[in-house]
């Protein structure tokens, strides 16, 4: 799957005027490759990844995801798209403090209409890519901040996504835990072929990547050699 942005702008009530958030922003990012957007704090990356996951409409400029336009989709049509074919990892876990981590991935096919059997191998199959089998049965409490990050990256590919969408995913975590869960990014989008957009403000996370954006004051270039 791949996401296409092309001249996207968008722009938020600012008093009297208004307050340019993306800028003409063109970017693509392909399947089986991570694509980092990286840019200070108000750059306009939180809102990029808004409109990939059709979160937000922009006023100018195409979403196409394998060629569907999505912008053009009624709100229906765009909670489907999100349900079925895009994966969205918070920066915080948002982890349900009553469930599991089995039950946290569980839940969401039961949202889908998903059969229960099945969402229970595909869940157990998905926290062993992880590594966290041995924890399904703990709850978030019992995990370390590193575990609860690899729980929500599992959830966010519970339903085969074709396209991935990653905020921070490392903020809450100390060097040598964060560069375990990029390095755990990179090979899930290798091998589960999937588009991965990750958000970051943090340079040295950009080894990482395979593709970079970058964004200053809402306007985008790709970096080279990075």
């Amino acid at each position: 799957m791949t996401l296409q942005l092309t001249d996207i702008t968008l722009t938020y009530p600012d008093g009297e005027s208004r307050l340019t958030a993306l800028d003409q922003v063109t970017m693509t990012a392909e399947r089986g490759r991570l694509t980092a957007v990286v840019g200070p704090s108000g750059s306009g990356k939180s809102s990029l990844l808004a409109v990939a996951a059709t979160l937000i409409t922009p006023e100018t400029g195409q979403v196409l995801l394998d060629g569907t336009e999505l912008t053009r989709l009624s709100a229906r049509e765009r909670t489907r798209v999100r349900r079925e074919q895009i994966g969205i990892v918070f920066q915080t876990s948002n982890l349900i403090a009553s469930l599991t981590a089995l039950e946290q991935l569980t839940v969401m096919a039961h949202l889908g209409g998903g059969r229960l059997e099945r969402a229970r191998d595909q869940a157990m199959e998905l926290l062993d890519a992880v590594g966290l089998a041995d924890q399904a049965g703990r709850r978030p409490h019992q995990l370390s901040g590193g575990q609860r990050q690899r729980v929500t990256i599992a959830r966010g590919l519970m339903n085969d996504p074709g396209l991935l969408l990653v905020d921070e995913p490392t903020s809450a975590l100390d060097s040598e835990r964060g560069a375990a869960i990029l390095g755990l990014l990179r090979r899930l989008t290798l091998e589960r072929e999937v588009a991965t957009v990750m958000v970051t403000h943090d340079k040295d996370q950009l080894a990482h990547a395979d593709d970079v954006v970058e964004i200053v004051d809402g306007r985008a270039r790709v970096l080279e050699g990075v």
